[in-house]
């Protein structure tokens, strides 16, 4: 049995994707199917030691981006989807799969093409209330679709789609106080506020959080997730800020923070300041309160729409980046911080929200299909 997996770029993709290798690892232990061989199909590794850790071959591949705005990339990244399309017919011809799975993405399309090309069944995941342009196009052409959000069923057929919630890793959805305090240093009984911008970080986020670091750190702990391309420059600013501050032990900043890292910090914070893209979930299987604030120039607003939805179960607090001040955020923290009747409601909210067992289900799809493939 041979399935080829592929995705987008960042973590928002990636991690789902390995959420359902586990599942299909599990289904084959459980099946004593004798062998299965995964492939990751994408622009790069992500995460090497994820892939290895899964049995997952990777197979680079190149791929282009479409914007809606201009830039001097516009007018090369064609030739890399180009690239990628040739590569792929290659690989998904060697391979030849039983079952393509699509996380959705730019670097998904040209596997998609090939697969659907050598009419290889396909099954695709969307995390948000809008679908990406790739996920609408591979929606028309796939066996079956699983979308995260109820929102997003009306744009795909209603006899293919099925509302599964997002695939997570187990090790994030089920957060570990074992060694927490100790590997992140948390000393002093007080509340902690972890702030995420997402896999690749969000400045918006990151000079929130600068702005209003001295007064946040007389009550709080601050565990700080950067990004990797903005750790250094967050860094520079904080220790220069706190130089003299006697609560600067209290920051803890990280370019990264690995399932392991993130499930530890996750089991000691109180509040959840993020973006609402793919992390909204593992913030709602953590059922902890939340302040979500929307990247305003996502595709379709896409953010936003993630942020009214999850709004509605009363689990977070939405705040839009325009013209937010970090005095605005530090009054939201304070008051859902000093209100056990709003967190508790919060936090039941986010359970109302969260969808057990997305991964396996996806995953059971796509065994399905494949051995049915396979005859």
């Amino acid at each position: 049995m041979n399935i080829i997996l592929t995705g987008g770029v960042t973590g928002g993709h990636f991690y789902p994707v390995i959420a359902v290798a586990e599942e299909l690892r599990n289904i084959q232990k459980e099946n004593k199917v004798l062998e299965m061989n995964l492939f990751f199909l994408s622009v790069n590794s992500y995460d090497t030691k994820l892939l290895k850790k899964n049995g997952i071959k990777f197979q680079k591949i190149s791929a282009g981006k479409r914007r809606t705005y201009f830039s001097i990339k516009n007018f090369f990244d064609p030739f890399k989807t180009l690239l990628g399309i040739m590569q792929s017919f290659w690989y998904v011809f060697s391979i030849y799969p039983d079952v393509i799975f699509s996380k959705g993405g730019s670097a998904s399309f040209p596997v998609v093409l090939a697969g659907w090309f050598f009419r290889i069944p396909i099954v695709v995941h969307e995390s948000d209330t809008v679908p990406g342009r790739v996920n609408l196009w591979t929606g028309k052409r796939a066996n079956s679709i699983m979308v995260a959000f109820e929102e997003s069923s009306k744009y795909f057929p209603k006899d293919k789609t099925l509302v599964v919630g997002r695939p997570m890793l187990n090790e994030i959805q089920t957060p570990s106080l074992i060694g927490a305090k100790e590997h992140l240093q948390i000393i002093d009984d007080i509340p902690v506020i972890l702030f995420l911008g997402g896999s690749q970080g969000a400045e918006k986020i990151n000079n929130l959080v600068i702005d209003s670091l001295g007064k946040l750190i007389e009550k709080y702990y601050i565990i700080h997730q950067t990004g990797r391309n903005n750790y250094l420059a967050v860094k520079k600013a904080t220790e220069m800020m706190l130089e003299h501050n006697e609560f600067k032990s209290r920051y803890k900043v990280f370019d990264y923070l690995d399932p392991k890292g993130m499930s530890m910090s996750a089991s000691l914070s109180d509040i959840i300041v993020s973006r609402s893209g793919s992390a909204l979930f593992e913030i709602a299987s953590w059922a902890k309160p939340s302040i979500l604030i929307p990247l305003s120039i996502a595709h379709a607003n896409h953010q936003y729409y993630n942020a009214l939805a999850y709004e509605k179960t009363g689990a977070c607090i939405v705040l839009e980046e325009q013209n937010l001040k970090a005095s605005v955020l530090s009054l939201q923290i304070e008051k859902i911080i000093n209100d056990q009747e709003l967190k508790d409601k919060m936090s039941e909210g986010a359970k109302e929200f969260h969808k057990e067992s997305a991964g396996r289900k996806v995953a059971e799809k796509i065994f399905s299909i494949a051995d049915e493939h396979q005859k």
